[in-house]
């Protein structure tokens, strides 16, 4: 099976997510999500991301672009990049 891949930088514009040590969530995940998203193209691998620049996304709007992308079905991934702000414990979501 040949996946597609739709990648979430987190956050973003009026929600800035954990901040700390100088870091703003909403720029990692961006930064991370730019670096993927380069990364998978050079490989062929078909890929879409969700922002790629700082912008305010609501929840809905979010799912929106995530099913526009490829639509939903089992040859597609999520990747939606959270960077915590410490304290917590590690965990993972995903969507079927």
């Amino acid at each position: 099976m040949d996946y597609k891949i739709v990648i979430d930088a987190g956050h973003g514009g009026d929600d800035p997510g954990a901040s700390g040590n100088g870091i703003i969530e909403k720029d990692l995940n961006l930064k991370i999500s730019n670096y993927m998203y380069d990364r998978f193209r050079e490989l062929g691998i078909p890929v879409k991301i969700i922002r790629s620049t700082d912008e305010t996304i609501s929840p809905t709007e979010r799912v929106d672009r995530v099913l526009d992308a490829f639509g939903n079905s089992n040859d597609v991934i999520v990747v939606s990049n959270h960077i915590n702000a410490g304290g917590a414990e590690f965990s993972y979501h995903y969507i079927i």
